[in-house]
């Protein structure tokens, strides 16, 4: 199903995944209209899609999540919703309201423009933290959308967009203000990767102060499944082209699906000594400290930081929440993605793998700058 003379609006749309996203829409689809909606838009961004435009017409809005008047405005004659924009906080560094606001607010908002201004279809950006993993460190190998688990979440950030992810849902079939029926769906990758991935960036750069030696904080048996940015894009695609067919809409609505790809399964710290080893950089063989102590030193900078917040606001680099996601095996399967959206990953695990590694080699030689600078 074609999504050919549609109009979309892309929300977050100059992050890491958003800007994907708008290239392939423009590569794949001829839509009348894309709209990119961000709280700022850099000029470049227009730039750089010029060779793929054709005669879709960009629009630009600049704007905040949480204002209900200017979420009408771009959702106004637009039939598809690619709901991407979030705080993204691993760390619990942001404080609780803002977070709330933007990830459960803002999505509320802009379900509701959609029903007022009678946008069809909405594709709403989750995340496997939503499933957890949960504070005892429970494993999943291979997991699927019928999975039970006791996902008992500690992160604000997880909490919020599972609270999202639930009013999405909730909101599948809300009757439009012309009388039609909105249709949701909810997409949930696992760690994202590829060009433009910042933490990969932050990884390379705590390297390079450590002399070109990558930390190691995952044991190497807690496997995880990390997904290319072009194939987690082409997911997007195939959703809205399921909400838009007849057939399928029924189908794919108020479901949620895991995306993942063909990347082998490896840890965190050993995925980033994949994609840097060929740029000269090692990692440590074990962890700086047995895992049970990093527990009991995170609890403690945790109760530290605690004990400080009513003077100052101070978050600790690493806590036990993290470093459990850090060490728990957790990967899930594409399979029911690929059955009811005909999702196939794009990008081979080599392909995907080379375009990251290519991206870092450029970028080694400004972080070096910038670090001797410092």
């Amino acid at each position: 199903m074609s999504l050919k003379g549609d109009v979309c609006v892309v929300t977050g749309a100059c992050g890491f995944l958003g800007k994907r996203l708008v290239r392939l829409l423009l590569e794949e689809e001829n839509m009348a209209e894309i709209r990119l909606m961000d709280k700022h838009i850099q000029p470049q961004l227009l730039h750089s899609l010029e060779d793929c435009r054709g005669d879709t017409k960009l629009s630009v809005f600049e704007g905040d999540i949480r204002d209900g008047d200017f979420l009408k405005k771009i959702c106004r004659g637009a039939s598809i919703v690619f709901h991407i924009a979030s705080i993204i906080d691993v760390n619990d560094s942001v404080e609780y309201s803002e977070i709330y606001g933007v990830n459960v607010k803002g999505t509320q908002l802009l379900l509701e423009a959609c029903i007022q201004e009678n946008v069809v279809s909405f594709i709403y950006t989750s995340t496997v933290e939503v499933m957890g993993p949960n504070l005892k460190g429970e494993p999943i190998v291979n997991g699927n959308e019928d999975t039970v688990y006791d996902s008992s979440l500690k992160f604000n950030y997880s909490k919020t967009k599972r609270e999202a992810e639930q009013r999405t849902l909730q909101a599948h079939s809300e009757v439009l203000q012309n009388g039609g029926r909105l249709a949701t769906c909810t997409l949930r990758p696992m760690y994202i990767y590829g060009e433009g991935c910042r933490f990969l960036l932050g990884h390379m750069g705590d390297a390079i102060r450590n002399k070109d030696v990558l930390f190691r904080m995952s044991l190497p048996e807690a496997r995880v499944n990390p997904v290319y940015v072009g194939n987690v894009a082409m997911a997007h695609l195939q959703a809205a082209r399921s909400l838009k067919d007849p057939q399928k809409r029924n189908v794919v609505g108020g479901k949620f699906y895991f995306i993942s790809d063909d990347t082998p399964h490896v840890s965190y710290s050993d995925f980033n000594h994949v994609m840097m080893s060929p740029l000269g950089f090692i990692i440590q063989e074990k962890l700086m400290l047995p895992l049970r102590l990093f527990y009991v030193v995170c609890f403690l900078l945790e109760v530290l930081c605690m004990m400080l917040r009513p003077f100052v606001r101070i978050t600790p680099p690493l806590n036990r929440q993290l470093l459990t996601m850090l060490n728990t095996p957790f990967s899930f399967s594409y399979q029911k993605a690929k059955r009811d959206l005909g999702y196939i990953p794009r990008y081979t695990w080599e392909e995907a793998r080379k375009h990251t590694i290519e991206w870092l080699a450029s970028q080694l030689p400004k972080e070096r700058e910038r670090i001797r600078a410092k």
